[in-house]
């Protein structure tokens, strides 16, 4: 199920995956940053590293490695990372994802 209307209004943010493979809608505070991820295809998230990040899958499948460790979250499992901790993912389409970063500016909002 897509998330609402009024969530995929939000402002979406500029990540460096094409769109018809990621769409993304935001809220933001000067506090942290909530994400909701929408994956129209399946996608290789990198390794990488960053502030913390606190998520849960809404729906779909996610097999995630952080910090070394790899597990399989489906929906209703969370996950935290902490910050700096390197993690990477294998994401299938049709997943639903929502992230909380505690960087305020871990993405740019696109205008």
């Amino acid at each position: 199920m897509p998330y609402p209307d009024f969530i995929a209004a939000f402002p979406s943010i500029d990540v460096p995956f094409p769109e018809d493979v990621v769409q993304t809608a935001v809220v933001k505070s000067d506090a942290g940053l909530v994400a909701f991820f929408t994956f129209l295809k399946d996608m290789v998230l990198p390794v990488h590293a960053h502030g913390a990040q606190w998520g849960t899958v809404v729906e779909g499948e996610i097999e995630f490695t952080i910090g070394g460790e790899t597990r399989i979250y489906r929906s209703g499992d969370s996950y935290s990372i902490p910050a700096g901790v390197e993690h990477g993912a294998v994401i299938k389409a049709g997943t639903l994802v929502i992230d909380v970063f505690e960087e305020a500016d871990r993405y740019r909002i696109k205008s």
